[in-house]
């Protein structure tokens, strides 16, 4: 049996992907909705699907679930397919809206679309928080129509996402100082389910965003139990919180090649087990707890017939703790440079401190 993480979430192991229905980005549904309003505002008509191209050259087709038209202005919408992933955009209706511009492609955020204010992320602060890759996309999208066309590209588009303000609650934007809404993301277009990569991506730009902010300290931990614990603990400001999850390894690889002063890691006393043991993916699908390894180290025969650490742990007790405490940040140290100071804390179920270790 395996060791469940303190309150995060479960997700599939990356073998099921293949076999799952892929979706499709705010990015991709943005531009197909840009499209559609362009048609509207130059005369082309309502279409009730349109085709884009990726950034891969794949040319999919988006029906149109939304149209509006001013006297100066067009507006279309997408409603969000994610396919089989858990995101919490999927549903979400991406919405257009083109009008003339003062000069080339410019954007602006509508509704439920967030403003960049810290810097460290690829777009500007003061910017609305649409990525560059969409931003490509959609430019590209007015360019070609208006070559096609004989119009000038001189076009404004405002996205929004109604209901996006609520959404964004249930996201890392907040953290990462993007406020007002969601951001308009994707690099490809598409949406792999479960990507574990996405995740990643999303640790290392609020590493960015703390180096950019000048933190001098930052936090990883493996669920939302050990991140209160260890945010109390320091007085941690928001950015300074990453969202580690169980991507230890993901995390501190980024961290040894863009440093802050001082790293911290914290989770339940299962997850960290594994990475006292030397697991750097702490997924329960991806690495196990050894109990005849821990029995082996603490001297208790008695823990190799161990279902779970927590069980261990309560036959064990502060030794088995301070073992994982210290073994963990021996691991944390080993993937960073001796420049970047580096601690562990290891909690219970109810975020009781168990154990501390510095080195």
């Amino acid at each position: 049996m395996s060791d469940p993480p303190d309150t995060a979430p479960q997700r599939p192991s990356a073998s099921a992907a293949p076999q799952l229905r892929r979706g499709w980005t705010t990015g991709a549904c943005a531009t197909a909705a840009t499209r559609a309003a362009l048609m509207a505002f130059w005369g082309e008509g309502r279409p009730d699907r349109v085709r884009i191209t990726l950034p891969g050259g794949e040319r999919p087709d988006f029906e149109i679930s939304h149209f509006a038209t001013g006297s100066d202005w067009a507006e279309a919408g997408v409603v969000k397919d994610a396919g089989d992933d858990p995101d919490v955009t999927h549903g979400a209706s991406i919405h257009a809206r083109v009008c003339a511009s003062d000069g080339g492609v410019c954007f602006r955020a509508g509704e439920g679309v967030g403003t960049v204010t810290l810097p460290g992320l690829p777009i500007a602060p003061g910017e609305p928080a649409i990525n560059p890759v969409p931003r490509r996309m959609m430019t590209q999208t007015v360019e070609e129509m208006a070559a096609r066309l004989g119009q000038a590209p001189d076009i404004l588009v405002e996205i929004s996402v109604p209901g996006g303000c609520e959404i964004a609650k249930r996201t890392w934007n907040p953290r990462l100082g993007i406020e007002g809404g969601l951001s308009i993301l994707g690099t490809t277009g598409i949406v792999r389910p479960f990507s574990c990569a996405a995740w990643i991506a999303s640790i290392h730009r609020g590493i960015d965003v703390a180096r950019e902010t000048g933190l001098d300290h930052v936090a990883g931990c493996t669920g939302a139990t050990s991140e209160k614990a260890v945010q109390a603990l320091y007085d941690l400001p928001d950015h300074a919180m990453l969202d580690m999850g169980d991507f230890a390894g993901g995390m501190l690889k980024y961290l040894a090649r863009h440093p802050v002063p001082r790293v911290t890691v914290g989770g339940g006393i299962g997850k960290m087990t594994k990475l006292a043991q030397g697991a750097r993916d702490l997924h329960s699908k991806r690495s196990q707890v050894s109990f005849t390894h821990l029995a082996e180290t603490l001297g208790r025969s008695e823990l190799k017939d161990m279902n779970t650490a927590l069980q261990a742990y309560e036959i064990a007790g502060k030794d088995m703790a301070d073992w994982v405490a210290d073994q963990s940040c021996a691991a944390v140290r080993n993937m960073l440079p001796e420049t970047i100071r580096c601690d562990t804390v290891v909690i219970d179920r109810q975020g009781t401190i168990l154990a501390r270790a510095a080195r």
